[in-house]
């Protein structure tokens, strides 16, 4: 652990301009081409072998001693997202809407620092850590379920999975874990309501699509109130509501989208019936017709129990007991939950927060940043747990 922590302080300021190129240079889910040749580039530089998956997604492999004894992966995003970047800094995005609003430029440069200190110490670990650069977490199907697809948690197997997200709600310095469910599932919901349009004077004539889409909206909320066990965390909005432009025409359809979220797989799928049941029996009985599509997301993060308390231990070792606390569960999704549904996973959170600095602002927000500080225990939390954790728990 000294050494880790020394390496850790020794390399922090190399990573943290790695991670303000990442930031000055972010790139949308799936054309992340330059971040990807960046990333080999720094890998190669450490002689550590890679491979491409996914078009996008670089696979290292790194061996210790007796790299057959254990196999653990270690994975970070590298995706931004289209927010027009609003931050006075000398790193700031060179790209016009688009920006690392979700410090995916962090889990990249912590990977990338846990990577230069783990080949450093080689000869003082067991085993082989698989180091994943995933694209794609932004955005349906998700670059996880590609890399799956493609392989990624073969040859070799590991037998457990490790990632971190920045929290801007934490304290830079601070860590929090927890097992069990922590993030939600995410289905989105695409509605067309036909009607019959017509005049607006003459709503007799017509079938309105506005007041079943009305109606619809409210009647979905019945899902949850009533449909749902009350201890069982789950969120429906509808989130938009689109038709006709102007005012005294009754348009022909309507439009609306929405999320569903749920941390329980079996309730999830259930609901998705429900919600079509109830559609097609207000739009239907309303005299209309329905086209739903429900594009299926990302499942719920479920953190192994066993896996999560032995990472909070381990860190509470590294950081200090006080530094590290008990995450909140979130209806928010990450597709971290693909690997968590194929092997024991642990996704925990990294402080970034700094009030005295005004570094407060919440992800996917223009003013989203860091107190960089984070850096140094982010790579070397993630070092840590991965030559320390027992896979044989």
């Amino acid at each position: 652990m000294d050494k880790i922590q020394l390496l850790a302080k020794q390399y922090a300021p190399e990573l943290i301009e790695v991670r303000r190129y990442l930031h000055a240079h972010p790139e949308l889910s799936y054309q992340e081409f330059e971040t990807s040749k960046y990333i080999q580039a720094q890998l190669a530089a450490l002689g550590i072998p890679f491979e491409v998956k996914a078009a996008t997604g670089v696979i290292g492999l790194l061996k210790g001693r007796n790299p057959e004894k254990r196999v653990i992966a270690l994975r970070a995003d590298m995706d931004a997202l289209p927010i027009q970047e609003l931050n006075d800094v000398s790193y700031r995005s060179v790209h016009d809407n688009v920006m690392h609003a979700c410090g995916h430029d962090v889990h990249t440069s912590c990977l990338l620092g846990a990577a230069k200190i783990l080949n450093a110490l080689k000869e003082n670990w067991e085993g082989t850590i698989k180091l994943i650069f995933q694209p794609g977490e932004e955005k349906n199907p998700g670059g996880a379920s590609l890399l799956i697809k493609e392989g990624v948690l073969k040859d070799p197997e590991p037998a457990a999975i490790v990632g971190l997200h920045v929290h801007p709600g934490l304290e830079v310095g601070k860590l929090s874990f927890r097992g069990g469910k922590v993030m939600a599932s995410a289905d989105e919901l695409y509605f067309t309501i036909k009607g019959k349009g017509g005049h607006a004077a003459a709503p007799d004539l017509c079938v309105d699509p506005i007041l079943i889409a009305s109606h619809l909206v409210v009647t979905l909320q019945q899902v949850i109130s009533r449909r749902n066990n009350p201890q069982n965390p789950t969120v429906l909005s509808i989130t938009a509501f689109n038709g006709g432009t102007t005012t005294n025409v009754i348009p022909g359809e309507v439009h609306l989208k929405g999320t569903f979220r749920a941390m329980n797989e079996q309730w999830r799928f259930e609901a998705h019936e429900i919600i079509r049941n109830i559609s097609e029996g207000v739009v239907q009985g309303m005299g209309g017709s329905l086209d739903l599509h429900i594009d299926v997301g990302y499942p719920s993060v479920y953190n192994n129990e066993v896996l999560s308390l032995q990472a909070t231990l381990l860190a509470k070792e590294y950081a200090g007991d006080g530094q590290v606390g008990e995450t909140e569960i979130r209806m928010g999704a990450e597709d971290f939950g693909y690997y968590t549904q194929q092997i024991p996973g642990c996704f925990y959170r990294l402080g970034v927060m700094n009030r005295e600095l005004g570094i407060t602002a919440g992800v996917h927000t223009p003013t989203f940043n860091i107190d960089e500080n984070a850096i140094e225990l982010g790579m070397g939390m993630m070092a840590w747990l991965a030559v320390s954790i027992d896979l044989t728990k």
